[in-house]
């Protein structure tokens, strides 16, 4: 009884560590005062509309989404490609490719952003909206093929070999048998990969140029010290909308495992 009472005084804790911050932010988004403080000064709920009425923020959520829409099917396109191709490697030189594959989430965003900007420089390309999805594909592409590789290492060979026993090609096994078994691993590595790519901000800081997604405009707006309920609204509204895709992919991993139990 003690020992169970001591394990979850310190998930509380942990839980608390890393939620606290998040709680208060989430609550700052109600505060009537045009400065955020604690204790609050009154709840309000219209700068909720005041935000949605600022064109800035509009723009700025509409280039979030569709840098986030089209870096995570380059991911599903590069990271299942990756997968497939390093599962059927039988060399040892399979170990140094999937390393290679996994690096770039490891690396600081700092420095993937300065090696992105400084490519897209010695190739005369001008910074853009087509440089900001290339960036946050290369650490998305990474989120999808570690799901998808788990799952190919742990089905069972014999059912490709079974379906070449059978008279199916190499594309025929993949779209009969291996697609719809990694296919929840897949998705939720394509989820995740969103949630990531719509809150990025230091790759994006080097690969956007002119352009403002969501948290750029929020960097800028607490550096300018302006439009600090907005910010805190905007806040809000990202953690929510980044807990969903989360939240998907959680029980399409949980699903996955019951299936392929």
């Amino acid at each position: 009884m003690r020992s169970k009472v001591i394990i979850w005084t310190v998930v509380a804790a942990i839980f608390g560590f890393l939620f606290t911050p998040v709680i208060i932010i989430l609550v700052y988004a109600f505060s009537a005062a045009p400065i955020p403080a604690w204790p609050l000064h009154g709840f309000a709920v219209h700068w909720f509309a005041d935000t949605w009425n600022d064109d800035e923020v509009r723009a700025a959520l509409l280039l979030s989404v569709e840098v986030a829409v089209l870096a995570t099917v380059m991911a599903i396109l590069l990271g299942t490609l990756a997968a497939l191709a390093v599962v059927k490697m039988r060399s040892a030189s399979r170990e140094v490719v999937s390393f290679i594959a996994v690096l770039p989430i490891a690396l600081p965003g700092i420095l993937t952003g300065m090696a992105l900007a400084s490519y897209f420089a010695s190739w005369g390309m001008n910074l853009s909206y087509w440089t900001i999805v290339a960036g946050h594909a290369t650490f998305c592409t990474v989120i999808v093929y570690n799901n998808v590789v788990a799952r190919l290492r742990r089905m069972p060979r014999s059912l490709t070999e079974a379906s070449a026993d059978l008279g199916a090609d190499a594309f025929r096994t993949f779209r009969l048998v291996q697609l719809p078994m990694m296919g929840s691993a897949i998705g939720a590595g394509a989820l995740l990969a969103f949630a990531l790519s719509f809150d990025e901000v230091i790759v994006t800081t080097f690969t956007a140029g002119a352009q403002n997604t969501l948290p750029l405009w929020i960097f800028g707006a607490i550096r300018l010290g302006q439009k600090l309920p907005e910010v805190n609204v905007v806040v809000f509204a990202i953690i929510i909308f980044t807990a969903v895709p989360v939240l998907l992919a959680q029980r399409l991993i949980g699903d996955s495992g019951r299936v392929a139990r």
